[in-house]
C-alpha cells in the first residue's frame, strides 16, 4: 500500500487525469479502480482532494465533449467503430440507443456507471442532435456524481485496501498464476462467444431498385415496407418512404405484432 500511496503522491493527479480521459474517449482502461485508489490517497493525505475532484472532472467532461462532436459529425460510423469490441456491434448500439428510448436524457447522468453504454452514451447523445447545453449540463451532472461516488469508495475503504494488498503482495506468486488463468478464459470466452455469433455478421439486404420494379408490377399488396430507425434519428414528423409504416426498434415485443403475417417484409434505418 505504501508503493502505491508513493506513486500517486508522485504522479496522482496526473495518472487520475491520464486514466480518466482514456476511459472517456472510449480505451479499455480501469477509471473507477484509479477513482478508488485517488480516494484512498486522499485519505492518507497523499493528495489533496479539491483538486484531484477538479482534475477527474476535467478529464471526464473533455473526453465526452469530444466524444459528443464526434458522434455529431460522424454519426454511425464512430458508433459501430466504438463497438467493435462486441460481438455484434449493432446489437451494441441498439442497446445504448435502448437505453435513451427508455430512461431519455436521464440516461447521461448514469451512462459512466453501466458497461458498455459509458463508452456509447457521448457519440449517442451527439449523433442524436442533442442541444449541446442540454448534453453538457447532463454530463457534468454525470461526471460529478461518477467521480465522487469512487472517490468517496476509496476515500472510506482505505485500510481495506490496505490489507488486501498486503495479502496479495504475500501471496504474489499464486496471483500472478491465478492471474495468467484469468486471461487465458477470458480469451477463450471470446473465441467461443465470436464463432457462437458470426452467423449473424450477414445482414440479408436489397437494392432500392429491386423494391421499386416490384411496387411498378402492382405488388404493392404482396410486400411491407418498414422504418425501423432507432429512437433519436427519427420523429414524428420525419418523412417515411411512401407506403411504409413505422415501428419503434426499442420496443421490439409488441411492435411485431403490427406485422403483417402473409407479406414480404422489407425494413429501412437510418
Amino acid at each position: 500500500m505504501s508503493h502505491l500511496l508513493l506513486v500517486m503522491g508522485l504522479h496522482g493527479y496526473a495518472l487520475t487525469f491520464g486514466i480518466l480521459l482514456a476511459e472517456s474517449v472510449g480505451f479499455p482502461f480501469p477509471a473507477s479502480i484509479a477513482l478508488v485508489a485517488a480516494g484512498a490517497a486522499v485519505a492518507s493525505h497523499t493528495l489533496s482532494g479539491p483538486w484531484l475532484l477538479m482534475w477527474a472532472m476535467m478529464a471526464l467532461v473533455v473526453g465526452d465533449t469530444w466524444q459528443f462532436w464526434l458522434g455529431r459529425y460522424t454519426g454511425w460510423g464512430l458508433l459501430a467503430f466504438l463497438c467493435r469490441v462486441s460481438m455484434n456491434p449493432e446489437t451494441c448500439i441498439l442497446r445504448s440507443a435502448e437505453s435513451f428510448y427508455k430512461r431519455g436524457k436521464i440516461t447521461l447522468v448514469i451512462a459512466k456507471f453501466v458497461p458498455g453504454i459509458n463508452t456509447m452514451a457521448a457519440p449517442l447523445a451527439g449523433s442524436m442532435k442533442m442541444p449541446f447545453g442540454v448534453f453538457l449540463r447532463l454530463d457534468v451532472a454525470g461526471s460529478l456524481l461518477y467521480a465522487l461516488t469512487y472517490l468517496a469508495v476509496g476515500y472510506l475503504s482505505r485500510d481495506f485496501l490496505a490489507a488486501t494488498l498486503k495479502s496479495f503482495y504475500a501471496a504474489g506468486r499464486v496471483m500472478e498464476v491465478l492471474l495468467i488463468l484469468a486471461v487465458v478464459a477470458y480469451a477463450a470466452y471470446r473465441v467461443l462467444q465470436f464463432f457462437k455469433y458470426r452467423r449473424y455478421n450477414v445482414v440479408p439486404r436489397v437494392q432500392v431498385a429491386e423494391i421499386a420494379a416490384r411496387l411498378a408490377a402492382g405488388e404493392a399488396d404482396r410486400l411491407q415496407i418498414v422504418d425501423v430507425r432507432s429512437h433519436g434519428y427519427y420523429d414524428i414528423g420525419a418523412e417515411r418512404i411512401y407506403g411504409s409504416i413505422r415501428i419503434e426498434p426499442n420496443n421490439l415485443e409488441e411492435e411485431l405484432k403490427n406485422l403483417p403475417k402473409a407479406k414480404d417484409i422489407y425494413l429501412y434505418c437510418t
